[in-house]
């Protein structure tokens, strides 16, 4: 009786497990299926996941883009703003984190707080702010303000991240190599850097998902189609005065998956392994 009520129990949880999992995936799989349905049929039959009728044409049609701008730009810009961005993201974010977490220096509780105080203000607090100082700079129709706050300070949440980690390495590590000669700095390229890979591979890979799939920065920023990033480029698809290319748009948008997916694929072991080290350590 305890075995059929322990089979019964796994055959339970395994089904709630599929059945969950194919519900978060089945907007992916809409969206595929999407991409390759005529126009006509994307809404009219959209509870199927089998075209009628295979448009394997979106693609090639999504993919030439707006007369002589083709999407690849898109993709190329998309790369370019998210590359430069985790690399500043990286540098800024393992800098400050180290000076907050093994540097004494006068104000640093108070610019903690204040740190931490910023997690809290959405983004449309501080966005007409920034867009002012921003457009005094001469900056506005360009890709800085999208890469340099990057570089100054990253993101509050990903300081915090490696603030955490940081503090669980044991500090006679610094205490050591200062014996040994070492300056501050040294310490921080030397010993710190080296065994906070795991957190610097999860800023890196949440930095990378959340530049790409950005739309509200470049939105604002940007006002010349040859620098649109994917997220501005896939709204150029859609016409509310006239008819959208919903085929074309699916199959961007699929595209603009991959890279995505392909971080994921090579990356979550560190990915996973950043988060549990950070919450176990804090």
């Amino acid at each position: 009786m305890m075995k059929k009520n322990k089979s019964l129990r796994t055959l339970v949880y395994h089904g709630s497990i599929w059945v969950i999992g194919l519900l978060m995936i089945y907007p992916i799989l809409w969206t595929i299926a999407s991409s390759l349905k005529a126009e006509n049929e994307i809404f009219r039959n959209a509870a199927s996941l089998i075209p009628s009728e295979w448009k394997w044409g979106n693609y090639a049609r999504g993919w030439e883009g707006f007369g002589d701008l083709s999407f690849a730009t898109f993709f190329l810009n998309s790369t370019f703003v998210t590359t430069m961005v985790v690399i500043g993201t990286i540098f800024s974010s393992t800098l400050v984190a180290f000076g907050f977490a093994r540097v004494k220096f006068r104000f640093r509780t108070p610019l903690f707080v204040c740190m931490i105080v910023t997690l809290m203000l959405p983004q449309q607090v501080t966005l007409i702010p920034q867009y002012i100082l921003f457009h005094n700079l001469g900056w506005v129709n360009t890709y800085l303000p999208l890469i340099v706050p990057a570089f100054i300070g990253g993101i509050p949440f990903f300081i915090f991240l490696m603030i955490q980690f940081i503090r669980g390495i044991p500090r006679e590590l610094d205490e050591a190599a200062y014996m040994d000669g070492a300056s501050t700095f040294a310490i921080f390229w030397r010993i710190i850097l080296p065994l906070t890979t795991p957190a610097i591979a999860t800023v890196a890979i949440f930095s990378f998902y959340w530049t790409w799939d950005d739309f509200m920065t470049p939105l604002v920023y940007l006002n010349d189609t040859k620098l649109y990033t994917v997220a501005l480029g896939l709204q150029m698809f859609s016409d509310p005065s006239s008819v959208s290319a919903w085929g074309p748009m699916f199959a961007m948008s699929v595209a603009s998956i991959i890279p995505q997916l392909l971080v994921f694929l090579f990356f979550q072991k560190y990915l996973v392994e950043g988060i549990t080290a950070g919450s176990v350590k804090g």
